[in-house]
């Protein structure tokens, strides 16, 4: 009689264990999906959004149990360039790749960055007995949030990638949040690099840039190679709902922005969840959003739940989730890896001045051809 108490109570467990991360399955179209599996593969590009959605999510909770301990061990051992792949007959010896790839985490104010990171400690760096990070979320953030943060999430020194934390961004004064992540894009970035808002305490910035100027020669200035945009969907949804526009613009400004489309074409888009939104709520909004970004509903796009309803960090309850976000770094990885550039060398550098010199003595001539031709026609009006 215990026994089968307590089998039933496992089972009970499992099937609610499996309906907190499943939670597509409850959408008005799962069956259709699940038949679509049974059937020959259809045409991909015949399917409506919410079944791609609907199969995409399905792919995650195939693989996840099996695939994420395999593709964690992957970043584990990754190295920078160990997913280069030879183009053009050029050796990887001849290829200008940093010694850490540069992850930087970008969004608005509130939409889930620090959480993020905190699971990707919990997900990746299993391996050491240093906690969780204290990023800007549990910490005084009108201090902490002024300064860009960098993470090894691997825990370990010889990590090939590291992520960067910044600041959230202001819905109303999105030009000047985009001229600042340009000088990002373009300078590069280090660990405690000041970053503020114009209405930020002037008492406060001088103290802040003091401390920044004493110890940015203490960090090294990294290239951004890949960027990560972070959405809160709940938010974004609630006030789509409410008739208000401005959040979903100001994601789409800031995912189209040219400083992230000179990086990567496409970033990579994290949706985190502040709220707790219906299956239906869940599959609208991040359809919504992807139509207003102008991007594909599964490639490159992870809804992410950082937190439990409990409070806990999703990666033992979820574990869908847990693979999403570990794939989601395997991609920024992948892209990375795709936009290094060939060394200069000696040689490139004596093309490029003497190209420079010719240019300049084509210009040179061409001016003195016109100055030569308006003085020919000038003598030949006097005769």
């Amino acid at each position: 009689m215990k026994s089968q108490l307590f089998s039933s109570d496992e089972e009970e467990y499992e099937t609610s264990r499996m309906v907190s991360f499943c939670w597509w399955r409850s959408a008005a179209k799962f069956d259709d999906c699940v038949r679509l599996k049974l059937d020959c593969l259809p045409n991909i590009s015949s399917l409506t959004p919410r079944l791609r959605l609907l199969r995409e999510m399905e792919r995650l909770a195939m693989v996840a149990h099996e695939g994420l301990n395999e593709l964690r061990h992957k970043l584990i051992k990754y190295r920078s360039g160990d997913f280069w792949v030879p183009t053009g007959g050029i050796k990887k010896e001849e290829m200008d790749i940093p010694p850490v790839i540069t992850i930087l985490l970008v969004g608005f104010s509130g939409s889930g960055k620090s959480s993020l990171l905190n699971l990707m400690y919990s997900v990746l760096g299993r391996s050491g007995l240093i906690p969780f990070a204290q990023t800007s979320s549990g910490n005084d953030s009108n201090f902490k949030t002024m300064f860009l943060e960098e993470h090894n999430v691997l825990r370990s020194m010889r990590g090939g990638f590291c992520v960067y934390d910044s600041r959230g961004f202001d819905y109303n004064k999105l030009a000047e949040s985009l001229q600042e992540l340009s000088s990002w894009m373009t300078d590069g970035v280090h660990h405690n690099q000041i970053c503020w808002k114009s209405e930020d305490d002037e008492l406060l910035k001088e103290e802040m840039e003091t401390l920044a100027l004493k110890s940015s020669s203490k960090f090294v200035t990294r290239r951004v190679n890949c960027a990560m945009v972070v959405a809160d969907i709940s938010k974004i949804y609630k006030a789509f709902k409410a008739g208000d526009s401005k959040p979903m613009k100001a994601t789409k400004e800031l995912f189209c922005s040219p400083a992230l489309r000179k990086c990567n074409d496409k970033p990579i888009l994290i949706l985190t969840h502040g709220d707790m939104l219906s299956t239906e709520e869940r599959i609208e909004g991040r359809l919504k959003l992807c139509e207003c970004l102008g991007i594909s509903d599964t490639i490159g796009v992870y809804d992410i739940v950082c937190l439990t309803e409990y409070g806990f960090l999703a990666e033992e309850s979820d574990p869908i989730t847990a693979y999403g976000l570990t794939e989601a770094v395997y991609r920024a990885l992948l892209i990375s890896e795709r936009s290094h550039l060939p060394k200069k060398i000696f040689r490139d550098r004596v093309t490029l001045i003497s190209s420079w010199l010719m240019c300049l003595f084509g210009a040179f001539f061409a001016f003195l051809a016109d100055t030569c031709t308006q003085l020919g026609h000038k003598d030949k009006l006097k005769f």
